[in-house]
């Protein structure tokens, strides 16, 4: 990795927290895309069952590093990087784990695109989100008008990349784009609420919901009721058969997974 991204990795119980310190502002490039891919990775081989992405600087993201934007006009579009855009992508929205997005600051452009690709995001009040590269004759580049389209409609998202504004979190969240909103003081407890309530669910249940969604939204319903196979390891699962002998014993919402 290189020696000027610094991409921590620490452990809360049975969440892995991943915090963003690129100075001077987390831009996305492949340099940051391929660490944070390798934690996220690393992160789920460590057995975590959920993860926070954060950010350790002042924003959670100002978007893509421009500088990377002349070559790819030199190479007609082509970018060449150790991970695509679209596999970045499916990395995390297929991680058979929960990925929370904790954002603060301004959350701008491929920032933006970033935390819509996690499952939860929880913003600060303070916040200032949005799709910014029409200001540099470009529109989001890493998928994210496909997710407000598919999150808020497409009136919403042809105004949000083509105005290219600056909203507040509370806006985005009326929109569908963002799960919570809280006061800047309580950011990292309510961002660690959802993490730690999601770690102790059923992991094997979690993943086979975020495959499902992710069918459905790109296949279809009917995809989707076609795969039931998804729901196999469900079935198989320590965790299923905890959760039905704590429902017998002591009524619903008491059982202790433990994810296999």
């Amino acid at each position: 990795m290189d020696e000027d991204v610094i991409v921590r990795r620490g452990e809360r119980g049975l969440v892995s927290v991943l915090t963003m310190e690129y100075r001077p502002y987390n831009l996305l490039g492949p340099t940051l895309i391929g660490a944070i891919a390798a934690e996220v990775t690393a992160a789920q081989e460590a057995g975590s069952r959920a993860i926070v992405l954060r950010s350790g600087l002042r924003h959670f993201s100002a978007g893509a590093d421009v500088n990377l934007f002349d070559s790819r006009i030199e190479q007609g579009g082509r970018r060449e990087a150790a991970i695509s855009g679209v596999d970045f992508l499916k990395l995390l929205e297929l991680l058979p784990i929960p990925i929370v997005a904790s954002v603060h600051g301004v959350c701008l452009g491929g920032g933006f695109e970033l935390a819509l690709a996690c499952d939860y995001i929880v913003a600060a009040s303070s916040a200032k989100i949005g799709s910014v590269e029409v200001a540099l004759g470009l529109h989001p580049l890493l998928g994210g008008i496909q997710r407000q389209v598919q999150r808020a409609g497409a009136m919403r998202a042809k105004e949000i990349s083509m105005l290219g504004r600056r909203y507040d979190a509370a806006t985005l969240e009326r929109w569908g784009l963002v799960n919570l909103v809280v006061a800047d003081d309580a950011l990292e407890d309510a961002t660690f609420t959802i993490a730690e309530e999601l770690a102790h669910g059923p992991t094997v249940a979690h993943a086979a919901t975020k495959r499902l969604v992710h069918i459905a939204v790109n296949e279809g319903i009917l995809a989707a009721d076609e795969m039931a196979e998804i729901q196999k390891p469900i079935w198989a699962s320590d965790d299923l058969k905890i959760g039905l002998a704590s429902f017998r014993e002591n009524g619903p919402g008491l059982a202790k997974f433990t994810g296999r």
